[in-house]
């Protein structure tokens, strides 16, 4: 398993994690989290006696504990109990203290706004829209990233009603629609922008996300006409609509000199452009 460690702070105290590239998780040290959230004198104590209280109750969140070798207070690598994100959150719920509160009540925020926009989808735009505006990003660019939800609801629920299953089998076509229009895999394309776990959609420009539509858009209309049946006949006709928009990216790179696909993320589209990242835009 391929990692990348570093070093986040929360609250001025430090929490260890690794990146697994493959999985696309971070890893957390859960004795450095126990630490900020309790202030525990012993977090390893403590995080012994709950990790017995977890296993004890048959929590399926002990199953999820990853032991990941993390550089300790002397310099030296030990193994560390770990969590992802997700299950990170779940063990947090598990803790009785008054910092671990705030982030209790958040996610019962969360979980009642998700309740909410299964009864109104619509809510779920608008809470986007809020989102992208809080993070920086122009009215502009968040009306094309709205309208590829909507291109990208339309073929999932068109890939549901072919038999695909969501998750591997659409990470799959995904892929497939990927490789096909911009030359290279959904991960290929994230290592080029600087990516880990954020989303590749958030990080493409204008350009980027209108071919990226009319790709998925492409595939769900081929789709719809040819009826394919199966993985293997479903990548064919991905692979199909992602080329048709291969054909107006290539034009639109014969008319500008210029790649479409380029190494900007989302600090450029911020206006907060990126001085480490190399100039691969130019073809």
């Amino acid at each position: 398993m391929k990692k990348t460690s570093s070093i986040i702070l929360f609250n001025q105290k430090q929490v260890r994690r690794f990146y697994d590239e493959k999985k696309e998780l971070w890893y957390f040290s859960i004795i450095d989290v126990i630490e900020i959230l309790t202030d525990a004198s012993i977090p390893r104590r403590y995080w012994s006696d709950l990790k017995s209280k977890l296993k004890n109750e048959g929590s399926e969140v002990y199953e999820k504990i990853v032991q990941l070798k993390m550089t300790a207070p002397d310099g030296k690598q030990r193994k560390t109990d770990s969590f992802s994100t997700e299950d990170m959150l779940r063990v947090i719920q598990s803790i009785p203290s008054p910092k671990a509160e705030p982030f209790k009540l958040w996610l019962a925020k969360v979980g009642y706004e998700r309740i909410e926009e299964t009864e109104d989808p619509e809510l779920a735009f608008d809470r986007a829209m809020k989102t992208y505006l809080q993070k920086g990003y122009s009215k502009e660019w968040i009306n094309q990233r709205l309208k590829s939800i909507e291109v990208r609801k339309e073929l999932t629920d068109e890939w549901q009603g072919r038999g695909m299953k969501e998750g591997l089998e659409y990470a799959i076509l995904t892929d497939e629609i990927t490789r096909a229009w911009a030359d290279r895999s959904v991960k290929d394309y994230k290592k080029f922008k600087g990516l880990k776990k954020e989303n590749l959609r958030d990080n493409m420009t204008n350009l980027e996300l209108v071919l990226n539509m009319l790709a998925e858009a492409s595939t769900t209309e081929i789709s719809k006409k040819q009826k394919p049946k199966g993985l293997e006949e479903n990548k064919k006709v991905a692979q199909r609509g992602g080329f048709a928009a291969k054909k107006a990216r290539l034009e639109i790179e014969k008319q500008t000199g210029e790649s479409v696909i380029t190494a900007k993320n989302a600090k450029f589209l911020k206006g907060k452009q990126n001085p480490s990242l190399p100039n691969k835009s130019k073809k």
